[in-house]
């Protein structure tokens, strides 16, 4: 549901650069180059890889990516928390630099999330740690909420469509397990990394920033990091009984312009949650809120997590 590169011979959003690295603004080029500490903890026999800034012992904050993507989606946005939280972004197995598994299951990216909590120190805190999520990890997200909300002191959906019967989608489609692509140069690499929904993305020195991340050099060339057989005899479950069943505070996140979580179906979560969640909308945002418009999601994140700091829930968690 979220991000990952196709595998596809039409050219990419950064064709037009020949593998020529695309420079960004200063508070970018500033963020990205904000040390984070590299970490491994082992899953059920897989490792799981994280990245981590700021302090332990101060409030935890988890960030999660979608479909295909890894850790460093989050990396020019963890910065602007580090001050005030206990910052990881971490990898789901089959992604980015974690290990790979010969099934996955929902049940084990929870297992991953939790157990990046408790290595990280995020449950150490006087407070318990908030989950944000993006598209795929969002769905994962809402069944850690569900099953162990207790533990958590919220959850940020970011442009996760639970949606209406009608438009009800079960995630990502089963495909033919194919090796990928090994590309003999990294521009050819480059060239052919799309966004997944694609959409047209402005930030080009974002697009750039994550495909590099998302690239492994192996014997012949380059080729992509996550494992193609993942969405093998996979089901996310019924996300609507799960969104329900949420035992913690959650907010909903979505892109003004997304077209997978269109307004009817923000509407649909705000009412399946009682109407008495946050469902905020970034604006002249697309599926991929962080790339489209970063500032104005930190920002929105920012005003939330202040408002969750210093109140309290105003309703009983969903499932009680």
């Amino acid at each position: 549901m979220s991000a990952g590169p196709a595998e596809t011979p039409k050219p990419g959003l950064l064709s037009a650069f020949h593998g020529e690295a695309v420079a960004g603004p200063d508070w970018f080029e500033s963020a990205v180059a904000t040390p984070a500490q590299s970490h491994v903890v082992t899953v059920d026999g897989c490792p799981i890889h994280y990245l981590q800034w700021g302090t332990r012992g101060r409030p935890g904050l988890l960030l999660v990516h979608g479909n295909g993507a890894h850790a460093f989606w989050w990396s020019f946005i963890a910065p602007f928390f580090a001050a005030e939280f206990n910052v990881v972004a971490m990898d789901l197995s089959g992604m980015g630099d974690s290990g790979r598994r010969t099934t996955y299951t929902m049940e084990h990216f929870v297992a991953e999330q939790l157990a990046v909590c408790e290595h990280a120190g995020l449950f150490d805190a006087p407070r318990p740690p908030i989950i944000a999520a993006h598209s795929f990890g969002g769905f994962v997200t809402i069944l850690t909420g569900a099953l162990h909300g207790e533990r958590l002191g919220g959850v940020v959906i970011v442009d996760s469509p639970v949606s209406p019967p009608e438009r009800r989608h079960e995630g990502p489609p089963h495909r033919e397990i194919r090796p990928h692509r090994i590309y003999p140069e990294l521009a050819q690499a480059l060239g052919r990394f799309r966004l997944a929904p694609e959409q047209p993305c402005e930030n080009l020195y974002i697009v750039d920033f994550i495909a590099r991340k998302s690239l492994v050099q192996v014997p012949g060339g380059w080729t992509w990091k996550f494992d193609p057989s993942i969405w093998t005899r996979f089901s996310i479950g019924d996300m609507a009984a799960r969104l329900k069943a949420t035992r913690c505070r959650i907010a909903i996140f979505r892109g003004e312009l997304s077209d997978l979580m269109p307004h009817e179906v923000g509407e649909y979560m705000f009412n399946l949650l009682g109407r008495s969640a946050p469902v905020v909308e970034i604006p002249q945002a697309r599926h991929h809120v962080m790339l489209d418009q970063p500032l104005a999601f930190v920002a929105a994140m920012r005003a939330l997590l202040a408002d969750w700091e210093h109140s309290s829930p105003s309703r009983k968690p969903m499932g009680l």
